[in-house]
């Protein structure tokens, strides 16, 4: 998961190959310790090439920033619609086949997830416009989902479905966040581990329905 502060980007390395170290840097210095703790000079050391040499890559930090942004936020999008587009009678519950989507788009750069759920990126700002245009979609998908679940519990009120948007956002949150801190843990153990979860938090809430 973390990319070696080696002698990655000394001469004779193609350009490509650069700069997609660099991107892996950036994206897990940017996630780790958000924007605006995160300098464009710590990630050309870990990369192994000078801050000169990176801003002719990339230009400015923002720049940079938006470079690791897209790639993550075009990808999470494209895995949700998916997820939520099918229609296979064997498949998991679309919240099991939302998350298993997350964890697969994120695999090999997980703190990718905080890149995009950065509260420190400047207000106003390009880099800060960028990451709402893609959380806001997030959202919308989160909505149009949490809101048939609710429908189909029998539950219409929409500030019951807005509420549990944001529940649905933390939970992602909290689950990438524990998964950075086990890396052994595959996309796969992951959705299984969510599957257990769901089955006990269900069975917890509904423990005293027999005895009503």
């Amino acid at each position: 998961m973390t990319t070696p502060s080696s002698k990655a980007g000394t001469k004779g390395v193609p350009r490509a190959d650069r700069e997609q170290q660099i991107l892996a840097a950036a994206t897990e210095e940017f996630g780790r310790h958000g924007y605006e703790a995160t300098t464009v000079a710590t990630i050309a050391v870990r990369v192994g090439v000078t801050k000169p040499l990176l801003h002719q890559y990339f230009g400015s930090k923002q720049d940079l920033y938006l470079a690791c942004l897209e790639p993550i936020g075009d990808q999470l999008l494209g895995a949700i619609r998916s997820a939520m587009a099918a229609h296979d009678t064997d498949a998991p519950p679309t919240p099991l086949r939302v998350m298993s989507a997350l964890f697969t788009a994120l695999e090999g750069r997980r703190e990718a997830w905080f890149v995009l759920y950065d509260p420190t990126l400047p207000p106003g700002s390009d880099a800060a416009r960028r990451a709402g245009y893609y959380r806001d979609a997030i959202d919308d998908l989160a909505a149009t989902g949490t809101a048939a679940l609710l429908h189909t519990a029998g539950t219409t009120d929409p500030l019951d479905a807005d509420a549990l948007t944001y529940a649905w956002r933390g939970l992602c949150t909290a689950l990438v966040r524990w998964w950075i801190n086990h890396p052994d843990q595959s996309p796969e153990a992951m959705t299984r581990r969510c599957a257990r979860l769901t089955e006990a938090a269900h069975a917890v809430l509904t423990a005293g329905d027999d005895n009503t």
